[in-house]
């Protein structure tokens, strides 16, 4: 594998530029922009190209110019992937709320570019393991799904647990860390954690409680589908909490299935 001065000399001689080359071109761009530090002397340039010494952000500047390159480009040889904002935001939870520019340095992230055939998407299912292929796209805001910490779900179309809190159709982000039901008393069903829970006949996304054990899987009360009492772990494992979602609020329909509520009986 090249290193990054060794990726930057190709550069130079594919494009038939010598040391000097670039020393009179840079002197030209520091002149223009009143800034000696644009300047790149040869020998400077033989120290970046030889010996791993690291540019700075005015020289970096000044290659991208001269090479005819994205500024990105020469910063990502040296291990700065502006492709991985996205994902890093997270790290950082500023107070107030603001409007963020920090994606439109974003120009590729990975996305899944094939599914597994099984996949059916009237079913509740692991994104995760779905996936046979990741690719590249530009799409910045699914930077996040590249996140080893999390796993990503999808709610099948046929699957009304938790309507109209989440709808058919919904991807889920699941924290696998918080993979034990915390129990308590809640102000709104916002605020009650939603769990992906894994069963013998699939996945399941609801509210949960643990009766001895035993796990209940609780719908949403305005849900056409009954709750499910379970045995905990033999018979369902929670993967983890569901942290975040990317639902559509429109271009979906009931299913004739689903399309009028279903009278239950509540747990004791």
């Amino acid at each position: 594998m090249q290193s990054a001065g060794q990726s930057l000399r190709g550069m130079r001689e594919n494009l038939g530029l010598t040391m000097r080359d670039v020393e009179n071109a840079s002197s030209r761009i520091a002149d223009r922009h009143r800034n000696e530090e644009y300047a790149i002397p040869p020998s400077r340039l033989s120290d970046i190209e030889t010996k791993g010494i690291v540019p700075s952000i005015y020289r970096i500047y000044t290659l991208s110019v001269i090479y005819r390159q994205d500024m990105r480009n020469i910063l990502a040889l040296y291990g700065v992937d502006f492709n991985q904002s996205a994902a890093d935001l997270s790290l950082s939870q500023p107070p107030k709320s603001h409007i963020s520019s920090v994606f439109q340095s974003v120009s590729a992230v990975q996305v899944p570019v094939k599914l597994d055939p099984g996949f059916d998407l009237r079913r509740t299912a692991n994104l995760g393991r779905m996936v046979e292929k990741w690719g590249l796209m530009p799409l910045s805001y699914l930077g996040a799904l590249s996140k080893d910490e999390y796993t990503y779900g999808y709610i099948g179309s046929e699957d009304f647990t938790m309507y109209p809190l989440l709808h058919p159709g919904t991807f889920i982000q699941v924290d696998e860390s918080r993979n034990r039901v915390v129990e308590g008393a809640w102000r709104s069903e916002y605020e009650r954690p939603i769990y992906f829970v894994e069963t013998r006949e699939g996945h399941a996304c609801c509210w949960c409680s643990l009766k001895r054990d035993s796990i209940v899987l609780q719908p949403h009360p305005l849900s056409p589908v009954p709750p499910r009492v379970l045995k905990h772990p033999q018979e369902a494992e929670v993967i983890g909490q569901v942290v975040g979602i990317a639902m559509r609020l429109a271009e979906w329909h009931h299913s004739e299935t689903y399309a009028e509520p279903k009278a239950r009986t509540a747990l004791n």
